[in-house]
């Protein structure tokens, strides 16, 4: 390329809020990398540049300064500037159309264990954009006080006292701490401060117990339908995912103990089974204690809004009727206070603290430090319980209030599933009505629909218990009362529609 060429080839915007240094700069090392610029040639002086662009010298001088701080140029005063001869690959790569690089050709390079984390079914990307009726598993964040929450951060911010470096990668002490006396008397859960683990979520949570618990093929029991992020964390860890059917009284123990002895694990929701909302029975939860006490399972108690009970206290944990260290517990904060927040905890036996602790270490060090401090101050001061406390009277008023809507509008056209709490509700179709259809007529019309077939859409298992019966689960906690009403006509007119 002649050096003419080489200024030719070269725009500056003056418009643009980039330095002009930045923008020369950038130009010149796209054509290094493009192969236009090879290796050797010599730079033109830096009042070339300036003659040609109508630039300052020093403008020139900080463009070639920064190329030669990170190797694309070489040169020393007298000689000359030239590309450096160090860099034959990039003349090379110039030549070469990334386009020709197929995408199979990309994803080979992906181990396959990687593969395992890739998730063509979509379990993962759910709750992107604005929220729409009937968005699943969604707080009201107009609820939540974040005028205290950023009072209590600031706090922090302005008083770090040492306490914003690298921290124990368990989690706070205070707020585990806290934690440890809220389980105990909301939960029963019987634990010290020491066997809980704050992870970024309960995704964390379950990613972490499927990796830590399972070696590739075996077997872990899941409810069938069950949430898929259990499932997605399980396929990741390549285990052999085991459906058992749920009822009234939540999972069917005998048909786990029956078609899966071998099993390691099991994930359960005794409290409030997602996505059907029924409470596993006492004779249930007894029984899947003794069969994992007998054949040594450990039990994941995956307790993700049980603060959300209508019409009863909340219900003491599985965890708490165990006296063999054979459950471990996972909470989340997401649904109590805003989802964006990422913290979640485990409670752990005793000889699982710290194999969990330094495999938590590995992924992500700790926590964020931030929220955790926050967090226990909030709690500390009273306003969790508050919150909760008025949160779940206001939800309750809204299930209610669609349990109403639906009764009025849709009595033919869909049964309402158990009423125990949370923030979703089960509908099963009363007539045969094609999922995908009712979504996809719902997107268009503005409402989030999700199938109860998506819950039971087991990676990389065919052999499944009887399918369930088709239906939605239906967001309800993010609406007004009035915006319930408008989305339930909305509803309405929709089943009317695919008739």
């Amino acid at each position: 390329m002649h050096i003419s060429q080489m200024i030719a080839g070269i725009t500056l915007d003056r418009q643009d809020r980039q330095p002009l240094y930045r923008q020369l700069y950038a130009e010149i090392r796209k054509s290094i990398l493009a192969g236009q610029m090879l290796p050797g040639m010599q730079l033109p002086p830096s009042r070339e540049f300036c003659q040609a662009l109508q630039i300052s010298r020093q403008t020139v001088l900080n463009a070639y300064d920064q190329l030669l701080a990170e190797g694309y140029l070489r040169g020393s005063v007298g000689q000359g500037t030239f590309v450096n001869e160090d860099l034959p690959a990039i003349a090379e790569r110039g030549k070469t159309k990334v386009s020709d690089i197929s995408a199979t050709k990309l994803l080979d390079r992906i181990s396959r264990r990687g593969l395992q984390h890739m998730d063509p079914r979509g379990s993962t990307r759910f709750h992107q954009g604005s929220v729409r009726a009937f968005r699943v598993s969604m707080p009201d964040l107009d609820l939540f006080p974040f005028d205290i929450w950023a009072r209590l951060e600031a706090r922090h911010c302005r008083h770090p006292k040492g306490q914003l470096g690298y921290g124990d990668p368990a989690g706070h002490l205070a707020l585990r701490e806290l934690l440890a006396v809220y389980l105990k008397a909301v939960r029963g859960v019987n634990c010290s401060p020491e066997q809980i683990l704050i992870t970024s979520g309960s995704q964390q949570a379950l990613y972490l117990l499927s990796t830590m618990l399972l070696d590739p093929g075996e077997k872990a029991v899941v409810e069938y339908p069950c949430y898929r992020g259990t499932t997605a964390a399980l396929h990741a860890s390549q285990a052999d995912i085991c459906a058992v059917p749920v009822d009234d009284e939540g999972m069917d123990v005998e048909y786990a103990a029956r078609h899966y002895p071998d099993a390691r694990v099991a994930f359960v929701t005794p409290s409030h089974q997602m996505p059907l909302g029924m409470t596993m029975s006492l004779q249930r939860r007894m029984a899947l204690l003794e069969w994992a006490q007998a054949n040594a399972v450990w039990i994941v108690e995956d307790d993700y809004d049980s603060e959300y009970r209508f019409g009863s206290s909340p219900l003491a944990s599985l965890q708490s009727l165990d006296t063999h260290q054979s459950v471990i517990y996972v909470g989340t904060l997401s649904k109590v206070l805003f989802p964006g927040l990422r913290l979640g905890y485990l409670v752990l036996p005793e000889k699982l603290l710290e194999p969990m602790i330094q495999a938590k270490a590995v992924i992500d060090k700790h926590t964020s430090i931030m929220p955790q401090m926050t967090l226990a101050d909030f709690i500390a001061e009273g306003h969790f319980g508050r919150h909760i406390k008025r949160t779940r009277k206001v939800y309750a008023e809204r299930q209610a209030c669609l349990v109403n809507c639906l009764e009025k509008q849709l009595v033919h056209e869909l049964v309402c599933g158990a009423q125990d709490g949370g923030l979703d509700l089960a509908v099963y179709f009363k007539q045969a009505y094609d999922e995908e259809q009712i979504i996809e007529a719902g997107q268009k019309i503005g409402l989030e629909l999700r199938g109860l077939g998506h819950y039971a859409d087991v990676p990389g298992k065919t052999n499944r218990p009887t399918e369930s019966s088709g239906g939605l689960l239906l967001g309800f906690a993010s609406l007004t009362c009035a915006e319930i009403e408008r989305s339930v006509s909305k509803l309405a007119t929709l089943f009317k529609a695919a008739h």
